[in-house]
């Protein structure tokens, strides 16, 4: 296992990140270097592959617990929150991670007048209603400590950008940014902080080859990885970021910014 450093020192504190099946996602990426840094870490997935993720963080000399959850379905963050306080006594940091897309469901990439009620709900209850719900269930211990932290994985897609056939999906991710903020005042008072990252063109194992050719035409001139973000998320939660709170953070190689977005000439 690394050794961690003095600087984002989670010895002694646990965290809760959801969304953690694929080996090559964020969410893993992010469980593993907070267990790296001293964190104990329970970890989430809609199948069973969460376990494979769980042993993985264990044969590298951490701490973790693996749960397998639907976090759309009502009770289930309830139940979640309740089995990781039982297994390592408290919850410190929360990344919500858990969205976009699940196992067993398709992307839809439709407009919206092309999609459903129905589908439009789905939309929004995966990605800003599971959030929520999960954010709820863990407040009681998260504030508790007076140094609580809560950090969203977003997308510049919502918040900043978007792309036809996302409607859903941008709507659901700028009202994650706009729970942040919420949050942030509310629970500001209290000690405990709530940031969002807003990842860019990410090569997880879910992109797609259209995906990993946009992040060649960033700035950067290649798609970010799963660590990078980790690196942010975990910046956001460490215990000197106290005085941060309420911002949102782009990892997207400097891709918002720049107004040609086609290949390099």
């Amino acid at each position: 296992m690394s050794e961690k450093t003095g600087f984002c020192d989670f010895t002694g504190q646990a965290a809760l990140v959801t969304g953690c099946g694929s080996e090559f996602g964020i969410g893993f990426a992010t469980a593993r270097l907070l267990g790296r840094q001293g964190a104990k870490v329970a970890v989430t997935a809609t199948s069973e592959r969460v376990n494979e993720r769980c042993a993985e963080l264990v044969a590298d000399g951490i701490e973790a617990s693996a749960h397998v959850a639907d976090l759309t379905e009502a009770g289930e963050a309830d139940r979640i929150v309740a089995e990781a306080v039982a297994v390592h006594g408290r919850i410190d940091v929360l990344v919500n991670n858990a969205g976009m897309s699940k196992v067993g469901t398709e992307d839809l990439g439709r407009r919206f007048d092309e999609l459903s009620e129905e589908e439009w709900r789905a939309g929004i209850e995966q990605n800003l209603h599971l959030a929520a719900a999960v954010t709820r269930a863990a407040l009681p211990q998260i504030t508790r400590s007076g140094n609580g932290r809560i950090v969203f994985v977003t997308s510049v897609t919502g918040p900043v950008v978007s792309n036809p056939g996302n409607p859903a999906y941008s709507a659901s991710k700028a009202g994650l940014d706009g729970l942040m903020r919420a949050l942030a005042i509310e629970l500001g008072p209290g000690g405990t902080t709530v940031n969002s990252v807003n990842p860019g063109w990410i090569e997880t194992g879910s992109a797609t080859p259209d995906e990993v050719k946009a992040g060649r035409h960033t700035p950067v001139g290649r798609p970010g990885t799963p660590d990078e973000v980790a690196a942010a998320v975990l910046m956001l939660a460490a215990p000197e970021a106290s005085y941060i709170t309420g911002q949102t953070l782009i990892v997207d190689g400097g891709n918002v910014i720049q107004e040609y977005k086609g290949p390099q000439r």
